[in-house]
């Protein structure tokens, strides 16, 4: 990474993956896609990013336990979460993060629900 900013090499090719009942595109009130239950990807490149950390980023998100397989499991690698904070700390940092989104948006329209609990997002 010799010649990247400190920035650049924070925020790189990333992905967020989320388990989903349903999920739609619309863009100008005109539908682009759309699944049933699946899992729906976000992803992001930085300006520095190359064909390579895009593969890598493809290839760790197929990677993960997530997609179904022919006997009605799922295949793949589970996440690792050893690196996560844990318990309460965790919940301290979240809540923070919550209220400082609130205080620098608009305390009314940052919606929140509930720390480490399976939810369904519509």
């Amino acid at each position: 990474m010799k010649g990247k900013s400190i920035l650049s090499r924070l925020i790189q090719a990333s992905a967020i993956l989320q388990r989903v009942a349903s999920a739609s595109v619309t863009v100008d009130s005109q539908l682009i896609s759309s699944i049933g239950k699946g899992v729906l990807v976000f992803a992001a490149v930085a300006p520095d990013d190359t064909p390579k950390e895009v593969e890598s980023m493809a290839a760790k998100v197929i990677k993960m336990k997530m997609w179904p397989d022919d006997t009605g499991g799922t295949k793949g690698s589970k996440p690792d979460f050893h690196g996560a904070a844990g318990g309460e700390q965790a919940r301290e940092l979240y809540d923070h993060f919550v209220t400082k989104v609130q205080e620098m948006y608009q305390r009314d329209k940052v919606k929140n629900g509930v720390f480490q609990a399976m939810m369904q997002g519509v």
